[in-house]
Protein backbone atom coordinates (compact mmCIF):
# COMPACT_ATOMS: atom_id res chain seq x y z
CA UNK A 1 0.00 0.00 0.00
CA UNK A 2 1.51 2.84 -1.03
CA UNK A 3 1.84 6.54 -0.07
CA UNK A 4 -0.70 7.43 -3.35
CA UNK A 5 -3.11 4.42 -3.16
CA UNK A 6 -6.51 4.47 -2.76
CA UNK A 7 -9.44 1.58 -2.10
CA UNK A 8 -12.31 2.44 -4.26
CA UNK A 9 -15.32 0.18 -3.68
CA UNK A 10 -13.28 -2.29 -2.60
CA UNK A 11 -10.69 -2.18 -5.46
CA UNK A 12 -7.37 -1.14 -4.55
CA UNK A 13 -5.60 2.00 -6.94
CA UNK A 14 -2.33 2.96 -6.93
CA UNK A 15 -3.63 6.66 -7.15
CA UNK A 16 -6.43 8.07 -7.40
CA UNK A 17 -6.23 9.41 -10.90
CA UNK A 18 -8.87 8.86 -12.82
CA UNK A 19 -9.22 10.07 -16.45
CA UNK A 20 -13.04 10.93 -17.30
CA UNK A 21 -15.25 9.49 -19.57
CA UNK A 22 -15.40 10.69 -22.74
CA UNK A 23 -11.87 12.53 -22.22
CA UNK A 24 -9.76 9.51 -22.49
CA UNK A 25 -11.33 7.11 -25.78
CA UNK A 26 -10.50 3.75 -24.66
CA UNK A 27 -7.31 4.65 -23.78
CA UNK A 28 -4.90 3.06 -26.43
CA UNK A 29 -4.85 6.59 -28.19
CA UNK A 30 -3.08 7.46 -25.34
CA UNK A 31 -1.00 4.63 -24.81
CA UNK A 32 0.74 5.70 -27.96
CA UNK A 33 1.93 8.54 -25.69
CA UNK A 34 3.01 7.51 -22.29
CA UNK A 35 2.45 4.15 -20.29
CA UNK A 36 -0.89 4.74 -19.04
CA UNK A 37 -0.67 1.45 -16.29
CA UNK A 38 0.15 4.40 -13.85
CA UNK A 39 -2.73 5.67 -13.98
CA UNK A 40 -5.09 4.57 -11.13
CA UNK A 41 -7.60 3.85 -13.50
CA UNK A 42 -9.77 5.54 -16.24
CA UNK A 43 -13.39 5.59 -17.33
CA UNK A 44 -13.78 4.88 -21.54
CA UNK A 45 -16.18 6.39 -23.68
CA UNK A 46 -19.68 6.12 -22.96
CA UNK A 47 -21.83 3.45 -24.45
CA UNK A 48 -24.70 2.73 -25.53
CA UNK A 49 -27.36 0.15 -26.39
CA UNK A 50 -27.49 0.78 -29.98
CA UNK A 51 -24.12 2.77 -32.02
CA UNK A 52 -24.47 6.32 -32.24
CA UNK A 53 -23.45 9.17 -34.65
CA UNK A 54 -24.06 11.87 -32.23
CA UNK A 55 -24.99 14.95 -32.45
CA UNK A 56 -24.10 17.60 -35.67
CA UNK A 57 -21.63 19.65 -36.21
CA UNK A 58 -20.37 21.71 -34.61
CA UNK A 59 -20.06 20.43 -31.13
CA UNK A 60 -17.06 22.65 -29.59
CA UNK A 61 -17.22 25.68 -28.27
CA UNK A 62 -15.17 27.82 -26.64
CA UNK A 63 -15.31 29.63 -23.17
CA UNK A 64 -13.32 31.55 -20.77
CA UNK A 65 -11.64 29.00 -18.56
CA UNK A 66 -13.06 26.32 -20.13
CA UNK A 67 -14.65 25.08 -23.00
CA UNK A 68 -18.32 23.75 -24.47
CA UNK A 69 -19.32 20.05 -25.95
CA UNK A 70 -22.21 18.69 -26.92
CA UNK A 71 -20.49 15.29 -28.44
CA UNK A 72 -23.71 13.58 -27.99
CA UNK A 73 -23.02 10.14 -27.02
CA UNK A 74 -21.11 9.53 -30.12
CA UNK A 75 -20.09 5.66 -29.97
CA UNK A 76 -20.03 2.05 -31.62
CA UNK A 77 -22.42 0.61 -29.78
CA UNK A 78 -22.11 -1.88 -26.80
CA UNK A 79 -21.35 -5.23 -28.63
CA UNK A 80 -18.59 -3.75 -31.19
CA UNK A 81 -17.05 -2.32 -27.94
CA UNK A 82 -16.74 -5.78 -26.64
CA UNK A 83 -15.66 -7.37 -29.87
CA UNK A 84 -13.73 -4.28 -30.93
CA UNK A 85 -12.15 -1.82 -28.16
CA UNK A 86 -12.13 -3.95 -25.17
CA UNK A 87 -9.42 -5.87 -26.82
CA UNK A 88 -7.34 -3.57 -28.33
CA UNK A 89 -7.59 -1.90 -24.81
CA UNK A 90 -6.24 -5.38 -23.26
CA UNK A 91 -3.34 -4.75 -25.08
CA UNK A 92 -1.97 -2.02 -23.64
CA UNK A 93 -3.78 -1.52 -20.11
CA UNK A 94 -3.46 -4.75 -17.69
CA UNK A 95 -5.76 -3.10 -14.78
CA UNK A 96 -9.15 -3.03 -14.07
CA UNK A 97 -11.35 -0.97 -16.09
CA UNK A 98 -14.61 1.40 -15.57
CA UNK A 99 -17.12 0.96 -18.26
CA UNK A 100 -19.24 4.31 -18.37
CA UNK A 101 -22.83 3.68 -20.14
CA UNK A 102 -25.85 5.27 -20.82
CA UNK A 103 -29.39 5.07 -22.12
CA UNK A 104 -32.56 5.97 -23.50
CA UNK A 105 -34.77 3.78 -21.08
CA UNK A 106 -34.05 2.05 -17.97
CA UNK A 107 -34.12 -1.20 -19.89
CA UNK A 108 -31.43 0.46 -22.06
CA UNK A 109 -29.25 0.94 -19.30
CA UNK A 110 -29.65 -2.35 -17.73
CA UNK A 111 -29.73 -4.51 -21.09
CA UNK A 112 -25.61 -2.25 -21.86
CA UNK A 113 -24.63 -3.05 -17.85
CA UNK A 114 -25.46 -6.53 -17.78
CA UNK A 115 -23.28 -7.30 -21.09
CA UNK A 116 -20.09 -5.14 -19.92
CA UNK A 117 -20.58 -7.17 -16.28
CA UNK A 118 -19.59 -10.24 -17.96
CA UNK A 119 -15.95 -8.51 -19.63
CA UNK A 120 -13.42 -9.59 -17.14
CA UNK A 121 -11.18 -6.61 -17.37
CA UNK A 122 -14.17 -4.19 -16.41
CA UNK A 123 -13.73 -2.90 -12.50
CA UNK A 124 -16.33 -0.59 -12.21
CA UNK A 125 -19.94 0.31 -13.96
CA UNK A 126 -20.01 4.11 -14.37
CA UNK A 127 -23.54 4.69 -14.88
CA UNK A 128 -24.36 7.59 -16.63
CA UNK A 129 -27.38 9.75 -15.47
CA UNK A 130 -26.18 12.90 -16.12
CA UNK A 131 -25.28 13.44 -19.87
CA UNK A 132 -26.61 17.34 -20.73
CA UNK A 133 -26.11 16.65 -24.32
CA UNK A 134 -28.82 14.22 -25.66
CA UNK A 135 -32.54 14.56 -25.86
CA UNK A 136 -34.49 11.96 -23.97
CA UNK A 137 -31.56 9.92 -21.77
CA UNK A 138 -28.87 10.87 -19.75
CA UNK A 139 -29.40 13.81 -17.36
CA UNK A 140 -33.70 13.11 -17.84
CA UNK A 141 -32.91 10.53 -15.22
CA UNK A 142 -30.55 12.22 -13.42
CA UNK A 143 -32.66 15.56 -12.68
CA UNK A 144 -35.14 13.44 -10.28
CA UNK A 145 -34.43 11.36 -6.81
CA UNK A 146 -37.15 8.55 -7.63
CA UNK A 147 -35.72 7.89 -11.69
CA UNK A 148 -32.25 8.59 -10.95
CA UNK A 149 -33.00 5.54 -8.31
CA UNK A 150 -34.83 3.18 -10.95
CA UNK A 151 -31.99 3.18 -13.10
CA UNK A 152 -30.07 2.25 -10.27
CA UNK A 153 -32.33 -0.65 -8.90
CA UNK A 154 -32.42 -2.07 -12.43
CA UNK A 155 -28.50 -1.87 -13.10
CA UNK A 156 -27.67 -3.37 -9.80
CA UNK A 157 -30.19 -6.56 -10.70
CA UNK A 158 -28.17 -7.39 -13.26
CA UNK A 159 -25.13 -6.89 -11.86
CA UNK A 160 -22.14 -7.97 -9.92
CA UNK A 161 -19.06 -5.53 -10.31
CA UNK A 162 -19.32 -1.97 -8.16
CA UNK A 163 -22.07 0.20 -9.05
CA UNK A 164 -20.63 4.25 -9.47
CA UNK A 165 -23.65 6.76 -10.79
CA UNK A 166 -22.21 9.77 -12.33
CA UNK A 167 -24.31 12.87 -10.94
CA UNK A 168 -25.70 15.97 -13.13
CA UNK A 169 -25.17 19.47 -11.30
CA UNK A 170 -28.07 20.67 -13.26
CA UNK A 171 -30.21 20.35 -10.48
CA UNK A 172 -31.35 22.10 -6.96
CA UNK A 173 -30.57 20.04 -4.73
CA UNK A 174 -27.36 17.26 -5.72
CA UNK A 175 -27.24 15.47 -2.03
CA UNK A 176 -30.79 14.37 -2.55
CA UNK A 177 -30.36 12.48 -5.62
CA UNK A 178 -26.82 11.22 -4.73
CA UNK A 179 -29.04 9.64 -1.32
CA UNK A 180 -31.72 7.85 -3.33
CA UNK A 181 -28.83 6.45 -5.29
CA UNK A 182 -27.28 5.07 -1.94
CA UNK A 183 -30.70 3.58 -1.04
CA UNK A 184 -31.35 2.49 -4.18
CA UNK A 185 -27.86 0.16 -4.16
CA UNK A 186 -25.26 2.20 -5.41
CA UNK A 187 -21.50 1.38 -4.49
CA UNK A 188 -20.18 4.94 -5.33
CA UNK A 189 -20.72 8.04 -7.07
CA UNK A 190 -19.01 10.17 -9.27
CA UNK A 191 -19.74 14.12 -9.51
CA UNK A 192 -20.01 16.25 -11.35
CA UNK A 193 -20.73 15.95 -15.10
CA UNK A 194 -20.93 19.02 -17.37
CA UNK A 195 -22.99 22.58 -16.09
CA UNK A 196 -25.47 22.96 -19.15
CA UNK A 197 -24.42 25.90 -20.99
CA UNK A 198 -24.45 27.78 -24.38
CA UNK A 199 -22.53 30.68 -25.99
CA UNK A 200 -23.93 32.64 -29.50
CA UNK A 201 -21.94 34.16 -32.32
CA UNK A 202 -22.38 37.81 -32.96
CA UNK A 203 -22.01 37.44 -36.38
CA UNK A 204 -24.59 35.15 -37.09
CA UNK A 205 -27.05 36.24 -33.98
CA UNK A 206 -27.66 32.29 -33.48
CA UNK A 207 -25.73 29.98 -30.92
CA UNK A 208 -22.84 28.50 -31.63
CA UNK A 209 -23.11 24.79 -31.10
CA UNK A 210 -25.83 23.44 -33.03
CA UNK A 211 -27.62 21.67 -30.46
CA UNK A 212 -27.88 25.00 -29.18
CA UNK A 213 -26.70 24.02 -25.65
CA UNK A 214 -23.88 21.67 -24.51
CA UNK A 215 -21.64 21.18 -21.20
CA UNK A 216 -19.61 23.50 -20.06
CA UNK A 217 -16.39 21.82 -18.37
CA UNK A 218 -12.63 23.12 -17.59
CA UNK A 219 -11.17 24.84 -14.32
CA UNK A 220 -14.05 27.63 -14.92
CA UNK A 221 -16.21 24.96 -13.12
CA UNK A 222 -13.65 23.12 -10.33
CA UNK A 223 -15.15 26.02 -7.56
CA UNK A 224 -18.78 24.51 -8.27
CA UNK A 225 -17.43 20.90 -8.61
CA UNK A 226 -15.70 21.11 -5.04
CA UNK A 227 -19.00 22.78 -3.82
CA UNK A 228 -20.87 19.72 -4.84
CA UNK A 229 -18.43 17.06 -3.77
CA UNK A 230 -18.19 18.23 -0.16
CA UNK A 231 -22.14 18.53 -0.06
CA UNK A 232 -22.65 14.71 -1.88
CA UNK A 233 -19.68 13.40 0.75
CA UNK A 234 -21.45 14.75 3.47
CA UNK A 235 -24.87 13.05 2.74
CA UNK A 236 -24.06 9.42 1.71
CA UNK A 237 -21.54 6.85 3.15
CA UNK A 238 -20.37 5.38 -0.17
CA UNK A 239 -17.58 6.87 -2.22
CA UNK A 240 -16.92 9.98 -4.42
CA UNK A 241 -14.95 10.36 -7.59
CA UNK A 242 -14.87 13.67 -7.51
CA UNK A 243 -14.04 15.78 -11.26
CA UNK A 244 -14.80 19.04 -12.81
CA UNK A 245 -12.08 21.60 -13.91
CA UNK A 246 -9.60 19.38 -12.11
CA UNK A 247 -5.83 20.42 -13.35
CA UNK A 248 -2.96 20.56 -10.93
CA UNK A 249 -1.85 17.96 -8.05
CA UNK A 250 -3.05 20.66 -5.80
CA UNK A 251 -6.58 20.12 -6.96
CA UNK A 252 -6.63 17.07 -6.44
CA UNK A 253 -5.43 17.16 -3.04
CA UNK A 254 -8.74 19.92 -2.59
CA UNK A 255 -10.39 17.30 -3.89
CA UNK A 256 -9.94 14.82 -1.52
CA UNK A 257 -10.20 17.49 1.24
CA UNK A 258 -13.37 18.12 -0.01
CA UNK A 259 -14.24 14.15 0.24
CA UNK A 260 -13.43 12.72 -2.61
CA UNK A 261 -11.99 8.77 -2.78
CA UNK A 262 -10.66 9.19 -5.95
CA UNK A 263 -10.23 12.02 -8.79
CA UNK A 264 -11.58 12.25 -12.12
CA UNK A 265 -9.73 14.75 -15.03
CA UNK A 266 -11.71 15.65 -17.98
CA UNK A 267 -11.35 18.71 -20.10
CA UNK A 268 -7.76 19.02 -19.17
CA UNK A 269 -6.66 15.64 -20.93
CA UNK A 270 -8.06 17.45 -24.13
CA UNK A 271 -5.51 20.42 -23.72
CA UNK A 272 -2.53 18.03 -22.51
CA UNK A 273 -3.13 14.88 -23.30
CA UNK A 274 0.33 13.95 -20.63
CA UNK A 275 -1.80 15.96 -17.93
CA UNK A 276 -2.50 12.81 -16.18
CA UNK A 277 1.09 11.14 -16.18
CA UNK A 278 2.25 14.68 -14.81
CA UNK A 279 -0.16 15.32 -11.65
CA UNK A 280 1.01 11.89 -10.45
CA UNK A 281 4.43 12.64 -10.93
CA UNK A 282 4.38 15.94 -9.02
CA UNK A 283 2.01 14.66 -6.31
CA UNK A 284 4.19 13.46 -4.26
CA UNK A 285 6.03 16.85 -3.74
CA UNK A 286 2.88 18.78 -3.53
CA UNK A 287 2.32 16.38 -0.40
CA UNK A 288 5.12 17.13 0.78
CA UNK A 289 4.54 20.61 0.87
CA UNK A 290 1.62 20.36 2.94
CA UNK A 291 2.72 17.70 5.47
CA UNK A 292 0.71 14.96 3.88
CA UNK A 293 2.34 11.71 4.69
CA UNK A 294 -0.75 9.52 2.59
CA UNK A 295 -3.44 10.77 0.65
CA UNK A 296 -6.16 8.05 1.98
CA UNK A 297 -5.60 9.98 5.25
CA UNK A 298 -6.92 13.22 3.81
CA UNK A 299 -10.30 12.08 2.14
CA UNK A 300 -12.65 14.33 3.50
CA UNK A 301 -10.23 16.41 5.90
CA UNK A 302 -12.08 19.76 5.26
CA UNK A 303 -15.31 18.99 7.18
CA UNK A 304 -16.29 21.46 9.83
CA UNK A 305 -17.53 20.50 13.41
Amino acid sequence: MGRLSVNLCGIELDNPLIPASGSFGYGYEFAELYDINMLGTFSFKGTTKEPRFGNPTPRIAEAPSGMLNSVGLQNPGVEKVIAEELPKLRNCFHKPVMANISGFSVEDYAYTAGLLDREEQVGWLEVNVSCPNVHGGGMAFGTDPAAAARVTEAVKKVTTKPLIIKLSPNVTDIAAIARACEEAGADGLSLINTLLSMRIDLKTRKPILANTMGGLSGPAVFPVALRMVYQVSQAVKIPVIGMGGVSTAEDVIEMMLAGATAVGIGAANLTDPYICRDIIHELPETMERYGIENLRDIIGGAKNG
